[in-house]
């Protein structure tokens, strides 16, 4: 699988917007059968999103984000997919690396695992657990919808649209929780898809933080969200020129480098920024 600066979300249930999502410039398309499909309409989604998976044309990646694992519709979303190629699932209401586990038993192919790690109060405990199963993670991801109505809160948000206190935290447990299982941590929604000056600040944000990539819920946000997370031409210059300045200077602890010293976490993160590209 590639890179996955960008993720769209597409209604299971709109599959007229299925093949026309294949050309907007995402790196991943994300099927939703969960949140986005009305209860009635669930199995009439799960068809459109077999059919289209039947006739998948092209290389953007495809996951299928499935209903809770411990549902009834969950059993269906799985059994529908058999046999049916995809590249991974997007699981809802990810408890840790016990509801990853409980979720590969019942799959019928060796698909791997985006969770959305942080939809449930017991789920904020178990972030650190998905070392446990990083080889079979496509990445990790949070959201700040599902949890303040699970707890009772009255937002997750400011006035002015920053999160508070509690989601700042939840958001940073799944950042190190990603990289501490050695796999790419995607930045949650940005919900108003019409700011994409906002857009842009919130997905630099991630960036800057240590995030990979980013979820979109409008096809608006995909080339705004693909050229936050693409390095600039700028920073894989002063990337490589790190790289090559330690590579000239075998041994060496520090270095310096446009009037400023540099060390080995500069030559790690420029071997990761070269990586990335």
């Amino acid at each position: 699988m590639g890179r996955l600066r960008s993720l769209l979300f597409v209604p299971g249930d709109r599959p007229e917007r299925m093949e026309k999502a294949l050309g907007l410039g995402a790196d991943a398309l994300i099927l939703d059968l969960e949140d986005s499909v009305a209860p009635e309409k669930k199995a009439e989604a799960r068809g459109a999103v077999v059919r289209f998976l039947s006739e998948r044309i092209g290389d953007v990646a495809i996951f299928v984000r499935i209903n809770p694992v411990t549902s009834d519709e969950a059993a269906e979303d799985i059994a529908a997919l058999s046999g049916v190629p995809i590249d991974g699932i997007v699981l809802p209401k990810a408890e840790g690396a016990a509801s990853v586990e409980a979720l590969m038993t019942r799959l019928p192919g060796d698909y791997c695992v985006l969770p959305v790690a942080t939809e449930t109060p017991a789920a904020i405990f178990e972030l650190g657990s998905y070392r446990l199963v990083g080889s079979r993670l496509a990445g990790l991801t949070w959201g700040a919808e599902d949890l303040p109505a699970a707890i009772g809160a009255a937002s997750a948000r400011e006035a002015d649209g920053r999160y508070t206190a509690p989601y700042e935290m939840v958001r940073s447990l799944t950042l190190f929780g990603a990289h501490a299982a050695a796999v790419p941590a995607i930045e949650t929604v940005y919900p108003d898809f019409r700011d994409t000056d906002g857009l842009a600040a919130y997905a630099a944000r991630g960036r800057r933080d240590g995030f990979t990539g980013m979820m979109a819920i409008h096809p608006s946000q995909i080339a705004v969200i693909n050229a936050a997370f693409t390095p600039s031409a700028e920073e894989l210059a002063h990337a490589q020129a790190v790289v090559d300045l330690f590579a000239a200077n075998p041994g060496a602890g520090a270095l310096q480098l446009d009037g400023k010293m540099v060390d080995a976490p500069h030559l790690k993160a420029a071997q990761r920024l070269l990586a990335s590209a």
